[in-house]
């Protein structure tokens, strides 16, 4: 006579896992005004400023202050 024996001693099921609180992308609607969700995506697009610039300079070898014309 086979019986299968829980997998914890005392009869208790396994926990499930619990999901994380919180991440870095969230279900926060888009806002208009100060919110933390516009404040990331400014975050976002001025580092993308940053690494075009920054291609910029190194692509055509000058800053660009001087490429703009203000230097």
């Amino acid at each position: 006579m086979a019986t299968s024996a829980p997998a914890d001693p005392d009869g208790t099921p396994p926990e499930e896992p619990s999901p994380p609180g919180s991440s870095a992308t969230t279900n926060e609607a888009p806002a208009f005004g100060w919110s933390s969700y516009a404040e990331r995506i400014n975050g976002r697009f001025a580092m993308v400023g940053i690494l075009i610039i920054v291609a910029i300079e190194l692509s055509t070898g000058s800053t660009v202050v001087y490429w703009l014309g203000l230097g």
